[in-house]
């Protein structure tokens, strides 16, 4: 029942695709047998104005002189950070010991299943 509900569809879009290329045949065949069309006249090309010339660049001969910078006077030596009091905490107070945790139970080992070996080979 599915095999042939399967064939049907195969077929269905083998036909599909036969008659959509049937059509762009028969459209392309149309479109070659068109009558010449009319050739446009060339547009005339328009002329681009000229660009205008770059100036030369000064050369390093022609550059003033850089200003020199003004040599680094020492600078004043910053003022004594004022020294900041030890803040001391107080005691802390006294605590009753942490009681000791049970220790965790052992998990039993599982025994292992003796493995058979495969059986020798002539």
């Amino acid at each position: 029942m599915a095999s042939s509900i399967n064939c049907s569809i195969l077929f269905l879009i083998i036909a599909l695709l036969s008659l959509s290329s049937i059509s762009t045949t028969h459209a392309a065949r149309g479109l070659l047998q068109l009558p010449n069309l009319p050739t446009f006249p060339s547009l005339p090309q328009p002329t681009m104005p000229q660009l205008p010339t770059i100036p030369n660049l000064p050369t390093a001969a022609t550059l003033p002189p850089l200003p020199t910078l003004p040599t680094a006077t020492s600078l004043p030596s910053l003022p004594a950070l004022p020294s900041v009091p030890k803040v001391t905490l107080p005691p802390m107070p006294a605590m009753n010991p942490i009681p000791n945790m049970p220790s965790l139970p052992t998990i039993p080992t599982i025994p292992t299943m003796p493995t058979l070996s495969p059986p020798p080979s002539n």
